[in-house]
Parts: structure tokens; C-alpha cells; sequence
């Protein structure tokens, strides 16, 4: 497994085949293992990377923790720079999403094209359930064991068709959430509202929700996908919070058809 040197932070990522690097950044209760029908499904297409956030996976611990997404992309950007990336697609799952937009209004120069999938804007949009969402999860990754907090969560996150054992693969995962990652990434959706970064976004975008999405439901992605222009939003029957892991061919057929479009515009362009 490859890792990477960022700053103090050693980063661990995924990677699978080859050609125009697609960077996968995963969820609030997830890491790069969740990536595996991408690196599966993708790989004859572009080069997958899927890092695990600091504090996630086999990455190291923030120290200090991180508290907003400012802080996170610029971390994404010093993974990207260790890896000689400068020209990449981003797709960003739900918290992912949020530092990706963070990212591409920071950094617009090193996208070719930004996919937010169950996007969410942050916790600050909604003040009245922001401080309490907060104070949970705080409690959650406090108090309970990793595995407890993953039975309570994971099944949230599928639609009501998804497989048992797809739901239990999402438990595997979470229940491996640690401390320092899981509170940083909390403390920096509460204190987040992308709202404002939305039409500075210029690079070609597209969101992808699951139609059962009960975490970030079908309008939070209307909203971004009103907010940047020129977006598109696909909807993806049958699927909840984790559409990629509960429908991943309809998924990657949307990622695959992005990335085709894009790169046949560009050859064009220079042609």
C-alpha cells in the first residue's frame, strides 16, 4: 500500500490503473477502502486515487486536529503536490464533497473537472440542528466503542433495498473511525457553509445523489447544482447516502461518461 509524506502527516492512499488521475476523497464515517468497486470498475478508464483523510484509514493523525475545510484542502493540495499531480478530476463524497468544493474554489488551476456526490454544503446552513449534530457526534466518537458507533450509524447511510452483506461491509468500515479524524471532520462540517463558494466555481462540474439519500436528500445536491454554473445533477434510482457502494455501476457509468466528455472537449480544443 502507498503512502505519502505531507508535511508531519504521512498519507496512505489506493491506486489503481492508469492515465488522467480521478482523486476520490470518502465520507465522514468511511475511508479508502470504501473506493473498491472504483479502483474495480474505473481503472480501465483513468488512474483511481483514493486517500484516507488524516486521521482515517492508515493515514496519521492531524496534530493539531484540523477544524475547517480550509485547512483540509490544503492538505489534499499538499497530497497532490507530493504526487506530482496537477491536472486531476476530483470526486468528493458527502464530507468529501464539501472539501472538494473547498478545494475547487481555492485551487481551481489543478481540476479538470470537480464530481460531488451527496454533496452537502455543511453544518452552518442550518443552524438550528448544527450545534446538536455536532454535540452527537462529538458524544458518539467519544463515548462509544468504533464498532458500536458503526452498528448505529452504517445502516442509515443504505437505501431501504440495499443487501445485508453490502450493509454489513459498511459497518467493517466505519467501525474502523478513530478519534482525532472523526472529531476534526466534525468540528469542520459545523463550521462550514459553502453557500458563498458556489459561483466561484468554474470548472466543469457534476453531482451525482441517490434517490433514497436520507443524509444529504435530493435537494441539498439541487442547491449546489443551482449554485455552480453550468453543473449537472444526475439522480440515481435505488440508492441511498452511499449510492457508489449500493449502485456502483450506474455510478462509475456517470464518473466514466464525465471524464470521457471532458477529455474528448479538451483533445478537441487543441486539435
Amino acid at each position: 500500500m502507498p503512502f505519502t509524506q505531507v508535511g508531519s502527516l504521512s498519507i496512505h492512499y489506493q491506486t489503481a490503473g492508469e492515465g488522467v488521475p480521478l482523486i476520490l476523497l470518502h465520507g465522514l464515517g468511511n475511508n479508502s477502502q470504501s473506493w473498491s468497486r472504483q479502483y474495480a470498475g474505473l481503472q480501465d478508464s483513468v488512474q483511481v486515487i483514493g486517500w484516507d483523510t488524516p486521521g482515517y484509514g492508515q493515514s496519521s493523525d492531524p496534530d493539531p486536529e484540523f477544524r475547517t475545510f480550509g485547512e483540509l484542502a490544503d492538505l489534499l493540495k499538499g497530497f497532490l503536490d507530493s504526487l506530482g499531480l496537477d491536472k486531476v478530476y476530483l470526486l468528493g463524497h458527502s464530507m468529501g464533497s464539501t472539501t472538494a468544493m473547498e478545494f475547487a474554489a481555492k485551487y481551481p488551476h489543478y481540476l479538470k473537472g470537480l464530481i460531488l456526490a451527496a454533496s452537502t454544503r455543511g453544518g452552518a446552513t442550518n443552524p438550528e440542528t448544527n450545534e446538536k449534530k455536532l454535540k452527537g457526534r462529538l458524544n458518539n466518537i467519544e463515548n462509544l466503542p468504533p464498532e458500536e458507533l458503526a452498528e448505529l450509524r452504517t445502516p442509515a447511510m443504505f437505501s431501504p433495498y440495499a443487501a445485508p452483506e453490502l450493509i454489513a461491509e459498511g459497518k467493517r468500515i466505519m467501525s474502523q473511525v478513530r478519534l482525532a479524524g472523526y472529531r476534526s471532520v466534525a468540528y469542520s462540517l459545523f463550521h462550514a457553509d459553502q453557500t458563498p463558494l458556489l459561483a466561484s466555481i468554474q470548472v466543469p462540474t457534476l453531482l451525482i445523489c441517490g434517490e433514497d439519500d436520507g443524509v444529504t436528500p435530493v435537494p441539498e445536491s439541487e442547491i449546489v447544482h443551482q449554485g455552480i454554473t453550468g453543473s449537472t445533477l444526475k439522480l440515481i434510482p435505488r440508492a441511498g447516502h452511499l449510492c457508489y457502494m449500493e449502485q456502483p455501476e450506474q455510478f462509475n457509468a456517470l464518473v466514466r461518461s464525465f471524464v470521457e466528455e471532458r477529455e474528448a472537449a479538451a483533445k478537441k480544443g487543441e486539435a
